[in-house]
C-alpha cells in the first residue's frame, strides 16, 4: 500500500496506539525523535569538548587591502610605477587589470605593536593595540576573484548557489543557547554586500538556521510588534492554535520544514519581549559606550553592532555575523581605506577588549576579514584624475585575523613575497579557515555533515584542514 494511502485510512499516531510490544517501543522512539525535532535549535553537543562556544564573524566585504593594512611591503616603493616581469604574472587570472599593469607603493607606515612586535598599518591603531590577542593570517587564498563567487566561497565552502553558510553549519551543529533569540544573528553596515542574503542563507537546511538579519535602531525585525488592538493573551491563543495545526501536519508528513515554522513562530513571540531589551545600552557604562564609539561619527553604526554583538553574545546567541560594506577600493584607494578604518577600527577592538576584560573572549571565536584582498598593481578607472589610484582584486595572497575561542594569539601565520604577490611560506586556504573555526568549536570538519540530495554534504565541500599553529 502507497504510504500516502495509508495515511488517509489511519495517522501513525493512531496505528502506534493500537499496536503493542516491539512496535510501541519503536513509537516510543519515534516519539523523541520528535520532541527534539520540535525545537531543532536546542543545544547539542559537539564531537569533542571545544574551547569556543560562540563565533562573531565580521565580514570586511569587498577585500580590505591588506598590503595597507596588515602585510608591509616597502619594496612596493622600490617597484612603483614599474611593470612586473612576465615570470611573475603569468597565467594570473584578475578581474579587471592587465598583468602588465604598474605596482602601486603604499604610503602606509608601518610599526610593531605589543609583546608579539607584530607590525600593523598606521591605519589600524586600537586593532593593533590588540596585537597580543589577535592571530594574524598573511598567506590566506581562495579559489575566486569576483565577489559574489568569493563570499559564497567563504560563507559556504562552495562557489555554487543554495548551500547552507558558516552560521547555519554551527547552530545546526551545535544549536543555541538561547530561548528568547535567534541562534544565528546578522547586522549590517555600510553600503550592501553583494553576496546579500546568500552570505546568511540556511540554503537547503532547514530555514530554522537561516540568518536573522536585525536593525540597529527601532524594531530589531520588521513587524515584530503587536499590531494595534491585538492583546499578549489573543496573540498566544492564535499562536497555540496555529501550532496544533502545523504539529498535527507535521506528525503527517514527518517534514522538518514544519517543525523549523512551529519553532519560527514561538521564537518571534518570544522575541516581542526580549528583543527590545537588546537595543536598550542605557545600562551599559558610559566608558563601555565611550569604548565602542557608539555615541560619535563616524563609529556609531559600525559599533552599535559589535557592542549588540556582546550583548547577544552574553544572551546565548551561538553565531553572530557582522558585514561591513564595501571595502572594494578600485579607487581612491587612500582616502576609502582610511574612511572604512575610521568607521571599523576602534570598534573592532573594543569588542576583543570588551570580551576579554568580561571573560567572554575565551569561549568566543572573533573571525575579521573579506572575501579576498588586492593587488600589489594599480588600477586607475578615472583616467582624468591619476592621483586617485585603486587595486584590484587579488584571491592568491591576503590577510584575515582570528582572536579568542582557542586561537593562540600574538602570532602570524604565513608569509608573502617582497611585493605581496605570492605565497611563500604556510599558505592557508579559505577551507583551512572553515576547518580551524569548526575546531574550536568542537568539530571534526569531515563529520560534520548533512544529507542532500543523497549525498552528505559539509561546510569544508571536500578539502579543507586544521591549522595547527593558529590553536592555543
Amino acid at each position: 500500500m502507497d504510504p500516502h494511502q495509508f495515511r488517509t485510512i489511519e495517522t501513525r499516531r493512531d496505528f502506534f496506539r493500537q499496536c503493542a510490544g516491539g512496535i510501541g517501543t519503536i513509537a516510543l522512539a519515534d516519539l523523541l525523535h520528535a520532541s527534539t525535532a520540535e525545537n531543532p535549535l536546542a543545544p547539542r553537543k559537539p564531537h569533542f569538548p571545544g574551547k569556543a562556544k560562540n563565533v562573531i564573524f565580521m565580514f570586511m566585504e569587498g577585500g580590505p587591502s591588506q598590503m595597507d593594512l596588515f602585510d608591509p611591503k616597502p619594496a612596493l616603493r622600490k617597484w612603483h610605477g614599474k611593470s612586473l616581469p612576465p615570470s611573475m604574472t603569468k597565467d594570473l587570472k584578475l578581474a579587471f587589470i592587465k598583468p602588465t599593469a604598474a605596482v602601486l607603493g603604499s604610503p602606509r607606515e608601518f610599526k610593531p605593536y605589543g609583546r608579539s612586535g607584530i607590525e600593523y598599518s598606521d591605519y589600524i591603531p586600537h586593532t593593533a593595540s590588540c596585537a597580543d590577542d589577535i592571530c594574524l593570517i598573511r598567506s590566506m587564498h581562495t579559489d575566486a576573484f569576483n565577489h559574489h563567487p568569493g563570499q559564497l566561497l567563504l560563507m559556504t565552502g562552495s562557489t555554487q548557489f543554495g548551500r547552507p553558510t558558516m552560521g547555519a553549519w554551527v547552530t545546526y551543529g551545535l544549536g543555541s543557547e538561547s530561548q528568547n533569540l535567534p541562534g544565528f544573528v546578522v547586522l549590517t553596515s555600510g553600503k550592501g554586500t553583494s553576496g546579500g542574503a546568500t552570505n546568511f542563507s540556511s540554503g537547503f537546511m532547514p530555514s530554522v538556521y537561516h540568518g536573522t538579519l536585525f536593525r540597529n535602531s527601532g524594531d530589531p525585525i520588521l513587524y515584530l510588534s503587536s499590531p494595534p488592538g491585538v492583546s499578549r493573551e489573543t496573540q498566544r491563543a492564535g499562536l497555540d492554535t496555529l501550532r496544533d495545526l502545523n504539529e498535527q501536519h507535521r506528525v503527517e508528513t514527518s517534514d522538518l520544514e514544519i517543525a523549523s515554522r512551529i519553532a519560527n513562530y514561538e521564537l518571534a513571540f518570544r522575541m516581542q519581549m526580549s528583543a527590545p531589551e537588546l537595543l536598550d545600552f542605557s545600562k551599559e557604562s558610559k566608558a563601555t559606550v565611550e569604548m565602542y564609539g557608539v555615541d560619535k561619527e563616524p563609529t556609531r553604526p559600525f559599533a552599535t553592532n559589535c557592542l549588540l554583538a556582546r550583548r547577544l553574545v552574553e544572551r546565548g546567541v551561538r553565531f553572530i555575523l557582522l558585514m561591513h560594506a564595501s571595502w572594494d577600493q578600485h579607487t581612491n584607494l587612500n582616502k576609502a581605506l582610511k574612511a572604512n578604518c575610521d568607521v571599523c577600527d576602534q570598534p573592532a577592538a573594543a569588542l576583543i577588549q570588551d570580551l576579554k576584560q568580561r571573560g567572554l573572549l575565551e569561549s568566543t571565536l572573533v573571525i575579521w576579514g573579506g572575501e579576498f584582498g588586492r593587488t600589489p598593481m594599480v588600477e586607475i578607472r578615472n583616467t582624468s584624475d591619476p592621483d586617485n589610484p585603486g587595486r584590484d582584486h587579488h584571491p592568491n595572497a591576503y590577510s584575515m585575523w582570528l582572536a579568542g575561542g582557542g586561537i593562540k594569539g600574538g602570532q602570524v601565520i604565513g608569509k608573502t613575497d617582497e611585493l605581496g604577490f605570492n605565497i611563500v611560506e604556510d599558505g592557508v586556504h579559505v577551507h583551512d579557515v572553515q576547518a580551524t573555526a569548526l575546531h574550536c568549536l568542537g568539530f571534526d570538519h569531515t563529520r560534520l555533515t548533512y544529507k542532500h540530495m543523497g549525498r552528505e554534504f559539509r561546510l569544508t565541500d571536500v578539502a579543507g584542514n586544521v591549522v595547527p599553529k593558529m590553536l592555543a
